[in-house]
């Protein structure tokens, strides 16, 4: 019996599209098909119904501007978004939606924007810019990237982050955490595009589908990252910016 392809969802494809961050959802569709399965993308835009049965949900950055253009569409959605979070289903959120995805927002002219608290941490826009490579190390080993951002994200004490900053400044100036895990859903500041450079992590989220819709997740068949690894090396090499 044929499965049915892997539902994923991007979140606001025309304004939170930051530093290529579709390339996340490229990633997922490609290492799917590498490996014979199918995948169907879908688009949440401004106004559409979020759907009620999707695998893995992705989300990008995007300038302030972007994030006050769909906020009022997010805090809409919301009660959806946190049902499919009960329910396990993965997400991806990187930098803009990541901080939306906190408990607020405010940003560095004071507009304070209400988030949706899938996360509990509060951004709050400084001076400083926080630009340049950045290696964290996470649960799936390192992961390598590019930030690009001016807002300092606070961490609740009941909050784990994603990671240990090893290279860069991560969730604010001290360079301590980088991002912020609930349940199955990861926030991060790291462009890149993230996951073409961090395969491993595209994996976990097609693994988290898959155990969802009660299919075997551990017969993945490993495919030829040996490009990616040779990107890891060269990462380590770099300085900050």
């Amino acid at each position: 019996m044929k499965k049915s392809p892997l539902k994923i969802l991007y979140l606001y494809p025309d304004e939170m599209n930051f530093y290529g961050d579709y390339g996340n959802v490229l990633a997922l569709v490609r290492r799917l098909e590498w490996r014979g399965l199918e995948a169907n993308v879908l688009y949440h835009k401004i106004g559409d119904s979020l759907p009620k049965n999707v695998d893995i949900i992705v989300g990008g950055g995007g300038q302030d501007t972007g994030q006050l253009t769909i906020h009022a569409d997010l805090l809409r959605i919301g009660g959806g978004l946190h049902q499919l979070a009960d329910n396990n289903v993965p997400m991806l959120m990187v930098c803009g939606l990541y901080q939306l995805f906190g408990k607020r927002f405010v940003t560095a002219d004071n507009q304070e924007l209400a988030g949706i608290g899938i996360f509990d941490a509060e951004t709050i826009g400084i001076g400083k810019r926080m630009i340049g490579n950045i290696i964290t190390e996470t649960e799936f080993g390192e992961l390598i990237g590019f930030e690009n951002h001016s807002g300092k994200t606070v961490l609740e004490p009941s909050q784990t982050p994603f990671g240990k900053v090893k290279l860069g400044y991560g969730n604010d100036p001290s360079g301590h955490n980088e991002g912020a895990v609930t349940k199955n859903i990861y926030g991060t500041y790291l462009h890149g595009a993230l996951l073409p450079k961090n395969p491993v992590l595209a994996d976990a989220l097609i693994s988290h589908a898959l155990i969802n819709r009660g299919e075997d997740s551990e017969k993945l068949a490993p495919l030829d990252d040996s490009l990616a690894q040779k990107v890891h090396i060269d990462a380590r090499k770099r300085k900050q910016a």
